[in-house]
């Protein structure tokens, strides 16, 4: 297949590009700079400096491919607009072609909103209170426009971790440079985990599949609390297992509404992934080895 991944030099779009190139897929995965081109071509991908604000720059890439994987995000002020613009555009793009599709959009699981022990599976209705609201809309509209012709699955990802970091990178970082790992309120919260380079097999099974118009949990089966893994995260960075908790009305000062989804308690089935795509997490969780992890972590900020 010949496969377009947006974000490709980010911390999931990498992985997902590198894992399609490894099951012989030609990748063309699109990066904001030309310092991160480098990086994937070295990998065998196809990098192309391309702008979410300027469709003209990537879509001759978008009609040149047979699977389409958005991961990009621009964070900000601009993410919803930007994130519908691709959506829009692509699924334009979609409609006026003849060419069958597959359209991988990657969601999350924070619209789940708190679930506690309960685990929750895909058939859930979304927290309508989630501040990403938009983020579900857009998934709406891909569902919507699945037919014969565009294959649309949505892919969402628990917190993700491993590789150089996301989510559990902060904990290292607080660690070196505070002597704690910081987490926002008491940790007694459960994130819903996943690996990054598990998640980046799902995209592939998920488009392997030619399934069409379906939503996909991505968890691992852990259930640690933040606690216990900032804990782990602060022994791998060599500072005693110190943590420090930052109170939720001060971290909404500097993260806004970012901090209601670091407190969120989750539980998310992922078993419609096993079951429909046989795809299997591999990691335990990030307590299971925090030490790799923060040298994975520390490697990649020498490499800055």
């Amino acid at each position: 297949m010949r496969v377009l991944v947006t974000g490709a030099s980010g911390y999931i779009g990498q992985a997902v590009a590198e894992a399609f190139r490894r099951k012989g897929h030609w990748v063309a995965g699109m990066v904001r700079a030309e310092s991160k081109r480098r990086a994937l071509e070295a990998r065998e991908i196809r990098a192309f400096v391309a702008d979410l604000k300027t469709p003209a720059s990537y879509l001759q890439f978008a009609k040149e491919s047979d699977v389409w994987v958005h991961c990009a995000s621009e964070g900000g002020g601009e993410s919803e607009a930007l994130d519908r613009l691709t959506v829009q555009t692509l699924l334009e793009l979609s409609r006026q072609s003849p060419r069958v599709r597959q359209f991988l959009y990657t969601s999350g699981v924070w619209h789940y909103g708190n679930t506690g022990a309960q685990l929750v599976n895909e058939s859930v209705a979304m927290e309508p209170s989630s501040f990403l609201t938009w983020r579900q809309d857009h998934e709406k509209a891909i569902l919507e426009a699945s037919d014969g012709k565009l294959r649309g699955i949505i892919i969402r990802p628990g917190c993700v971790y491993g590789g150089r970091g996301g989510l559990t990178a902060s904990w290292f970082e607080s660690a070196r440079k505070k002597g704690a790992a910081q987490i926002v309120g008491g940790g007694q919260n459960r994130w819903a985990t996943i690996h990054v380079e598990d998640l980046a097999r799902l995209y592939v099974r998920a488009a392997e599949s030619r399934l069409s118009g379906e939503l996909f949990n991505a968890t691992d089966r852990s259930r640690f609390t933040v606690q216990e893994m900032a804990e782990a995260a602060s022994r791998a960075a060599e500072t005693g297992g110190r943590v420090s908790f930052l109170p939720a009305e001060e971290a909404r000062k500097t993260l806004g509404l970012f901090a209601d989804g670091l407190l969120l308690d989750q539980h998310i089935d992922s078993s419609k992934a096993v079951q429909v795509l046989k795809w299997q997490p591999r990691f335990g969780g990030f307590t299971e080895n925090a030490a790799s992890y923060f040298q994975s972590w520390r490697a990649s900020q020498t490499e800055k």
